[in-house]
C-alpha cells in the first residue's frame, strides 16, 4: 500500500519566505522524508539524509531536465541549458572533466599570492588610515570577487558590472518564471546575457586563463569547439555571484556570533573552516530541482518517474538529524559533509576557487581588523535560489 504523503500549501519562492526560509525548512523537515507541494505540483525533499542520497544518485535524480522547475523534457529553456550543471553522463563528463583540470590545484598554486596581494591591496584602500562602518556587500563581498575571478578568467576591464545580474537572473529562473523576480529582470537580460555570450568566445579573451585553458581544450580534441564556449558561461553563470553570497556569509556569521572573530584572529589556521561553516550555515545556494529518471522511493514513498522534485541543500545542512545544534554557526565544529556546495557529480566544480577567494579576503582582513560587528540592520537580497544580503553593514576597528 502506498503511504499517505504529508502535503504543505507552502511556496518556497514566496517573497517572505525567501527573506526568512527556516521556518519554511524545518516545516518541511518536520514533515517527513518526502512532502508533497501541490502549488507547484512538485515534489520536496528536505532532511539531510535524503538530500545527500538524491543529490548523489544521478542514475535515479536526473539533472539534464533541468535543476530549475522548468522541465527540459517538455519545455523549451531561456538559455542553453549548462554542460556542467544541467547534464547528466556521458555528455557532462568531458566539460567536467575538462574543467576540473582547469581549475584544480596547479591553477590555484599559481593565483595564490596574486589573490591575497589583491585582497590586501583592497582591504588597505577599503579602510583607509583607521576604523569605520561600511556596507561589506559592495565594499568587501562584491568587489574582491569582480576583482580576481574576471582577471582569472581572462575577462577584460570593461562591462564587469553585467556578471552579478546575469548570475542573479540566471538563479531566479531556476524558480517560476512567471514570478517577479524573473519578471523584473527578463527586460535588462538581453543586454547582460550578450555581453557574456561575447566573452565567452576565443577572441575576448586574454591569451593566459581559465578561458583560454578551456580553449585549449578544445583544441586538443577534449571538448568540442562548439562546447567550449558554453563551458567558460558556466564559469560566469556561477563563479561570480555564488562566491560573493559566501562571502557575504561568513562576514555576517563572524559578526554576529559572540567571540567568533577574536577566536579566527587567534587561529587563523581555521579560516577555510569558517568559511565551509558559513556556506553550512546559510547556504548561498538554497534548493535545486532535480527530475526523476524512474519510480524512486523516498521513505516510504515513491516518487513516480519523470516529476520534479525540489531538493533544499540549506534544509539539509540545519537538519538536526545530521548536526548538533545546527542553527549555531560554530568554529570548533568540522563541517565537512555539508551539501553547500552539493554532493556527487554535480558537486560544485568550482568550491575550492571560491574557498581561495574567501581565503584570501579573511586573511587580509584579520591582519588589520581586531573586531568585526554589525552596525545595523541587514538587508535580504531576494532571490528564488541564492541566499544573499543586499546590505550587510558592519563596524571595523583596526
Amino acid at each position: 500500500m502506498t503511504a499517505v504523503l504529508p502535503t504543505l500549501d507552502l511556496d518556497p519562492f514566496d517573497p517572505e519566505v525567501l527573506r526568512d526560509p527556516l521556518p519554511a525548512q524545518a516545516a518541511l523537515r518536520d514533515a517527513g522524508p518526502l512532502v508533497r507541494l501541490p502549488r507547484y505540483d512538485t515534489w520536496a525533499i528536505a532532511r539531510y539524509a535524503e538530500v545527500h542520497a538524491a543529490l548523489s544518485d544521478w542514475q535515479s535524480f536526473e539533472s539534464s531536465a533541468g535543476v530549475g522547475l522548468t522541465n527540459f523534457r517538455t519545455e523549451t529553456p531561456w538559455r542553453p541549458p549548462s554542460l556542467l550543471l544541467e547534464a547528466d553522463p556521458p555528455h557532462h563528463d568531458a566539460p567536467r572533466a575538462v574543467l576540473a583540470k582547469v581549475l584544480g590545484p596547479r591553477a590555484l598554486r599559481t593565483l595564490r599570492a596574486d589573490w591575497l596581494a589583491d585582497a590586501e591591496a583592497l582591504v588597505s584602500d577599503v579602510l583607509g588610515q583607521g576604523s569605520l562602518e561600511l556596507d561589506a556587500v559592495p565594499a568587501l563581498a562584491a568587489a574582491f570577487p569582480l576583482r580576481v575571478f574576471p582577471d582569472a578568467v581572462g575577462l577584460g576591464k570593461d562591462g564587469r558590472e553585467h556578471l552579478l545580474p546575469y548570475g542573479d537572473h540566471a538563479f531566479n529562473a531556476f524558480g517560476p518564471t512567471d514570478n517577479p523576480l524573473v519578471l523584473a529582470g527578463n527586460a535588462s537580460m538581453p543586454a547582460h546575457a550578450g555581453w557574456v555570450g561575447q566573452q565567452c568566445e576565443r577572441e575576448a579573451l586574454a591569451p593566459v586563463g581559465f578561458g583560454a585553458d578551456i580553449w585549449a581544450a578544445a583544441d586538443r580534441g577534449e571538448l568540442t569547439h562548439a562546447q567550449a564556449p558554453l563551458v567558460v558561461r558556466s564559469l560566469l553563470t556561477a563563479g561570480v555571484d555564488t562566491t560573493v553570497h559566501g562571502i557575504g556569509a561568513v562576514l555576517h556569521a563572524l559578526a554576529v556570533t559572540p567571540g567568533a572573530w577574536q577566536l579566527l584572529r587567534e587561529r587563523p589556521e581555521l579560516v577555510r573552516v569558517a568559511f565551509d561553516e558559513a556556506v553550512r550555515w546559510e547556504s548561498p545556494v538554497q534548493a535545486f530541482f532535480r527530475t526523476t529518471v524512474r519510480d524512486v522511493g523516498v521513505g516510504d514513498a515513491v516518487v513516480p518517474a519523470g516529476e520534479k522534485v525540489l531538493v533544499f541543500f540549506a534544509a539539509a545542512n540545519r537538519d538536526p538529524r545530521r548536526w548538533a545544534d545546527p542553527d549555531a554557526f560554530d568554529l570548533t565544529r568540522d563541517p565537512s559533509g555539508h551539501v553547500g556546495f552539493g554532493m556527487g557529480i554535480h558537486q560544485c566544480v568550482g568550491q575550492h576557487v571560491a574557498r581561495l577567494e574567501a581565503e584570501s579576503l579573511l586573511t587580509a582582513l584579520l591582519a588589520r581588523v581586531s573586531s568585526l560587528e554589525l552596525a545595523g540592520d541587514p538587508v535580504r537580497h531576494l532571490n528564488n535560489t541564492l541566499r544573499s544580503w543586499e546590505s550587510l553593514p558592519l563596524r571595523l576597528v583596526c
